[in-house]
C-alpha cells in the first residue's frame, strides 16, 4: 500500500509508488485493502515503465478498514499484494488479508485491473475495475464490484469517484462514492496525508448483547447508509519500508452502532 519522502500517491499503498496508487488505496480503503497499494502503484508506474514489471507488498495492520467501516475488530491483520504492470499503461493485481489470530477464512480478497494515462505534465488519470470479497464478514453485505476514476495532480492531490455494485446482501442497486486525498512531503522521510470521502454503502447490523457487551461480527439483515469518513495521518517511508499511522473519522451514527473503524489505525509494510 510505499512511497518515499515525496508526496505519495497510490493509496493506498501505501514502495516506491506513484500518485495513483497511494491515493487509491487510502481514499478508498485506507489500510483495508492495502491491496490497492501494490496494484494501484502499478497503474501509474506502468505509464513510465519501458518493460513489464512484477512487484509485491506484504504488511501488518492494526485493523481492516473499508471506507471508514470496521471489517475486523482491533487485531493484527496480515496482508499481501502482487501486481503486474505493462508499459502500455495496464496494471493487474490481487491481494488478500487475514486476521493473524484466526487465518481462516480470509478477511478480504481483492482483484483489480486498471489503466493509467498522463493527461498533461501535471495531471494523470487512472480508471480501474475491482472486485472485493469478504468471506464470512457481514453476511456478504460488503462484497462488491467497483469501477473507479481518479484524477491525480502532481502526486499531491487525488480526486476520485466510484460506481459500486453490491454482489452480496439483499439490495443490489448501484451506489456511488467520492473521495479526495492529499499528500505533502515533510523532512526526515515523513509525509503528511489527509483524505475525506462520502459513500453509499450496504451496511449490515451489528449485534450487541443485552448486557452491553458486543460480540464482534455482523448479523441479521442489512440496509443502505450514506455517510462521510476521513483521516489525518503521517507516513514514514525509507526504501522498501513504510509505516503509516492514521486518525480515522467516521459519521457519529456509525460509531454509535459499533460499525466505525477504530480512532487510530497503523500499518507497517514492505515492498519488493
Amino acid at each position: 500500500m510505499l512511497q518515499g519522502d515525496r508526496p505519495a500517491n497510490v493509496d493506498r499503498r501505501h514502495t516506491v509508488r506513484s500518485s495513483a496508487s497511494a491515493a487509491y488505496s487510502r481514499s478508498r480503503r485506507w489500510l483495508c485493502a492495502f491491496a490497492a497499494l501494490a496494484v494501484g502503484s502499478g497503474a501509474s508506474g506502468a505509464a513510465h515503465a519501458q518493460s513489464s514489471n512484477l512487484s509485491g507488498t506484504v504488511g501488518l495492520s492494526s485493523q481492516l478498514v473499508d471506507r471508514g467501516l470496521a471489517i475486523t475488530p482491533d487485531t493484527t491483520i496480515a496482508q499481501g499484494a502482487v501486481s503486474w504492470t505493462l508499459p502500455s499503461g495496464w496494471a493487474f493485481g490481487a491481494a488478500a488479508s487475514t486476521e493473524v489470530r484466526d487465518a481462516t477464512p480470509l478477511a478480504e480478497a481483492f482483484a483489480q485491473a486498471s489503466h493509467f494515462w498522463r493527461l498533461t505534465p501535471d495531471w494523470q488519470f487512472e480508471a480501474g475495475l475491482a472486485y472485493y470479497d469478504y468471506p464470512g464478514r457481514g453476511g456478504g453485505a460488503f462484497n462488491r464490484a467497483e469501477g473507479s476514476a481518479n484524477w491525480i495532480y502532481r502526486d499531491v492531490l487525488t480526486l476520485g469517484a466510484s460506481a459500486i455494485y453490491p454482489t452480496g446482501g439483499t439490495d443490489h442497486a448501484l451506489r456511488g462514492a467520492a473521495d479526495v486525498d492529499f499528500h505533502w512531503p515533510l523532512p526526515w522521510h515523513v509525509s503528511f496525508a489527509a483524505g475525506a470521502g462520502y459513500a453509499q454503502a450496504q451496511v449490515p447490523y451489528y449485534r450487541v448483547y443485552p448486557n452491553g457487551h458486543g460480540s464482534y461480527g455482523y448479523h441479521g439483515g442489512d440496509r443502505v447508509n450514506s455517510y462521510g469518513y476521513g483521516h489525518l495521518g503521517l507516513i514514514w517511508a525509507q526504501g522498501p519500508w513504510r509505516v503509516e499511522v492514521d486518525r480515522m473519522f467516521v459519521d457519529a451514527s456509525l460509531r454509535s452502532e459499533n460499525l466505525a473503524a477504530s480512532p487510530w489505525v497503523a500499518t507497517l509494510s514492505f515492498s519488493f
